[in-house]
């Protein structure tokens, strides 16, 4: 434990989701310690990838799945600063219509017999994205960290994860690599449904 003064110091930058978080002494998922309890302030010291350092008002430290914290809003800018936004919606915005466009090409090559159905397969191979639009909602597909995000039209926050913090990355296959009896294996198990979608629970409207 911490003495009085060393709590009164202790600024955290994002709480723990109302349904808590596993936490690891190192980011590593054979060293699990103490989970952490909801809604438990805490401050984050660095990432590592989908991993978090984090600190708590006692002074332990754990690392935890980053991408389900949320952040603590910060006051307003002072002095005429801009006001910043820690997940700026626009780059996301913009890959989803660059993978949508790249779909939407291969489908007018294959309806104008340019190409067949397999090449139209290959061409599209590794391609992931995901947007839906209600209103001034939107939710995006994060490819990169494996998460959903979801967007009020200025900033966007994680909705949802994939797999849990430090997953490996599927591996694709070359495009000719299908066709061999070992590439058929590896084409079965990219194809295999994946991990259950965990959904984070957002901030009310007063924390934005």
């Amino acid at each position: 434990m911490t003495s009085p003064g060393q709590a009164a110091d202790f600024r955290p930058t994002h709480i723990v989701p109302q349904d808590g978080l596993p936490a690891w002494e190192t980011p590593d998922l054979s060293r699990p310690t103490v989970a952490l309890d909801a809604f438990l302030p805490v401050r984050l010291l660095s990432r590592r990838g989908e991993w978090g350092e984090i600190l708590c008002a006692n002074g332990w430290s754990a690392w935890v799945d980053g991408r389900l914290l949320l952040a603590v809003p910060q006051p307003p800018p002072t002095g005429g600063r801009p006001l910043t936004r820690t997940e700026d919606p626009q780059p996301l915005l913009a890959r989803c219509a660059e993978e949508l466009e790249r779909y939407r090409q291969a489908v007018a090559e294959l309806a104008a017999n340019r190409i067949d159905a397999e090449s139209f397969r290959r061409s599209l191979r590794g391609l992931r994205a995901g947007i839906v639009v209600d209103g001034e909602s939107v939710w995006l597909y994060d490819e990169s960290a494996g998460r959903w995000m979801y967007g009020d039209g200025t900033r966007l926050a994680t909705y949802a994860v994939v797999a849990g913090p430090g997953a490996p990355p599927a591996r694709e296959a070359p495009p000719h690599e299908a066709d061999t009896e070992e590439g058929a294996d590896v084409q079965a198990v990219k194809d295999a449904p994946h991990e259950p979608t965990r959904i984070v629970d957002l901030p009310g409207p007063e924390a934005g």
